[in-house]
């Protein structure tokens, strides 16, 4: 007989049965509790951290708790099976975290400027308000016996005439509720009509004048987060938006991990019910929070990275990590919203950006078009940092584009206290240049959970400058102060002693962490500079920089140049565009120029498969030193290194 017992997740209260054996990790999964699993529940991240606070689990061997955690009652949910009824805590840090921090307002970098509203409008080309779905009311002749033309004769007349398109299709839909429709209000009638190019197509029919009635959603899927906004078509103004984490983070943090998921049995489905989840939240929240009826919605415009668009469509992903790595497709048809799962009325049709490879997606193509990069006159360098690294050379003439996997570390996976931009997280780092002691600010002015991207590069690029970590990110052992010590990961530097954090343990950032980051900075930099190079120029001729994505927001040039993860070009030429893939759907969800020009952008961009590039691993290399092993192209680094001098440990018992 089979064995069933109950297993209690805390802090949520909820409750599932379960029989001897089954994972703790798919059982949260199944419970919609959230574990913080980089891996997809492979056991190498060690992010899964959960307290059993009663009962027992029988946990597989890893390496990734230490004595003092286990004695708390640490263990991996990925690598433990039930085995009685138990009760689990999810402490904070393998919590997803506040999702009102994705709209907070970031302050302006120290260092490094944001594009303001008025910039914007000068990088792009003159367009219209002109959306590729609308609603058109008209009011054609009854019919009579002198005039007896079909009910969808009559309304394409009139359409051509108001519209001045010579090609309207009638759908099948629109066609069946015509004749009741049509004669409700005596022959006046809103049509909802998608006209993304020459031919307009008839999609839905309304009674009466709901033209001053109509919006449209454009949503930014990306891996970890997704936002939506709501576009009033009349203005082209944004009513309201919002964000949410990406409910996929479940099943694996990064694009490899949920294509893995997605091949398994039922995984693409549970993928793409995920998706759909977290963005018809946020449209119910958004039509809540503003009044808006899902009748208003005229259309949908996504943009999200290759894998995401093709698991939010629920089609087959497997093929993009295979070599030679292809997508089912880079460009998708107009897709009814309803048929995808989410929550709006027949007739709403849904657009996804078109992508250039498999690893350069709609996002990207939304990035460049909202940026402007397309239209630059000068040299323009395009960067989206995340799990995946893309980035775009060019101006408007041509442009290159490439990616490279840099893998989690600037998101907080592979470094031990490493998590998202969230409550509680390290997001600034100084030290004091004499003691070496840190200030620190968390998100939220709370309690330290761990250290988000922005504040490991503060960290690791203050702990260089001011020589507590060598160039091959080794610690400096021997220096006047109790916080770097040997760990048993090796060399550490105690960021926040265990009293002043939230999870009661010191924080701590340790040689392995600074090797990941070392890594990740290095596949960046080395993409770029052989990006730049494959067209005969260097990264000092890039006249501008641009930083896509939420990474960027609280990215201060001087110490991502002090690292080597940016090049050494005058400040003034990095900029921080934000979420770009945002501000590119909502363009193609307000202009059919737009809509075309990212086409265009599609078509003239080059793709470089970097992983077969025969000098990537000699760029690679080169690049894994604090900041490089070529000191001469980062002049401003090595002013700094030579105005600090070697560090030498002070005698026992000095202040």
């Amino acid at each position: 007989m089979t064995e069933r017992f109950t297993v209690s997740f805390l802090p949520s209260n909820r409750r599932v049965l379960a029989e001897r054996g089954d994972n703790l990790l798919r059982l949260a999964m199944g419970a919609d509790v959230h574990i913080n699993a980089s891996c997809g529940g492979s056991g190498t991240c060690g992010k899964c951290r959960v307290v059993i606070e009663e009962g027992a689990v029988e946990e597989r061997p890893h390496k990734h708790l230490g004595a003092a955690e286990r004695q708390q009652g640490y263990v991996l949910a990925c690598h433990s099976t039930v085995v009685s009824d138990v009760t689990v805590r999810v402490p904070l840090e393998s919590q997803i975290g506040d999702r009102r921090v994705l709209d907070r307002e970031a302050a302006a970098p120290a260092v490094g400027t944001t594009l303001a509203a008025h910039d914007w409008e000068a990088r792009l080309p003159h367009w219209n308000l002109d959306p590729p779905a609308q609603k058109v009311f008209i009011s054609p002749e009854p019919p009579s016996l002198a005039d007896a033309a079909p009910d969808a004769d009559r309304l394409r007349r009139e359409l051509a005439r108001v519209t001045g398109e010579s090609s309207v299709e009638l759908s099948f839909r629109a066609l069946k509720e015509l004749p009741s429709v049509a004669r409700a209000q005596d022959w006046q009638v809103t049509c909802g009509v998608l006209a993304p190019s020459d031919r307009l197509e008839i999609v839905t029919v309304e009674p009466g004048d709901t033209s001053q009635q109509q919006y449209a959603l454009a949503v930014d899927l990306g891996t970890t987060t997704v936002s939506v906004a709501l576009l009033d078509l009349r203005t082209g103004e944004t009513v309201s938006q919002s964000s949410d984490y990406n409910s996929q983070v479940s099943y694996g943090e990064d694009v490899i991990s949920r294509i893995i998921f997605a091949s398994k049995a039922e995984g693409l489905a549970k993928l793409q019910k995920a998706a759909v989840a977290t963005i018809d939240g946020l449209i119910q929240d958004l039509l809540s929070k503003t009044g808006v009826s899902a009748s208003m919605i005229s259309h949908v415009s996504l943009a999200g990275n290759t894998t995401m668009t093709h698991l939010f469509l629920g089609i087959e992903p497997r093929y993009i990590r295979l070599d030679p790595y292809t997508p089912a497709s880079t460009h998708f048809p107009w897709v009814e919203a309803r048929e995808l799962g989410l929550g709006l009325p027949e007739g709403v049709k849904l657009h996804c950006a078109p992508g250039v490879a498999s690893y350069v997606g709609g996002d990207i193509t939304a990035g460049v078009l909202a940026s402007g990069l397309f239209n630059a006159e000068h040299l323009t360098l395009f960067i989206d940092v995340g799990t995946n690294a893309e980035m775009v050379i060019g101006n408007a003439d041509w442009m290159l584009a490439c990616a490279c996997s840099a893998g989690p570390a600037f998101e907080g996976g592979g470094v031990q206290y490493g998590m998202r931009a969230t409550s509680g997280a390290i997001e600034q780092v100084r030290i004091n240049p004499d003691t070496l002691e840190p200030m620190i600010l968390t998100i939220g002015n709370r309690r330290p959970l761990g250290i988000c991207g922005s504040g490991l590069i503060d960290l690791l690029s203050e702990l260089f400058l001011n020589g507590a970590v060598d160039k091959r990110g080794k610690f400096n052992q021997g220096l006047p102060t109790a916080r770097v010590r040997q760990g048993e990961r090796g060399g550490e530097y105690v960021l926040v002693w265990a009293e002043h954090t939230a999870i009661k343990r010191d924080i701590v950032f340790t040689e392995v962490d600074i090797d990941n980051l070392l890594r990740a900075k290095g596949a960046i930099y080395a993409a770029a500079e052989l990006l730049v190079q494959s067209v005969d120029l260097n990264l000092a001729d890039v006249e501008e920089i641009l930083i896509a994505g939420s990474f960027g927001r609280y990215l201060r040039a001087d110490k991502a140049v002090a690292l080597g993860l940016l090049p050494d070009v005058p400040y003034e030429r990095i900029k921080f565009v934000g979420n770009s893939s945002l501000l590119g759907a909502k363009l193609m969800a307000l202009s059919r120029d737009m809509l075309q020009r990212a086409d265009e952008i599609v078509g003239k961009l080059t793709y470089v498969e970097l992983s077969v590039h025969p000098s990537y691993m000699d760029h690679y290399v080169s690049a894994l030193f604090l900041p490089h092993t070529n000191l001469d192209a980062f002049p401003t680094v090595r002013e700094r290194l030579q105005a600090l001098g070697p560090r030498t440990p002070r005698p026992a018992g000095s202040q």
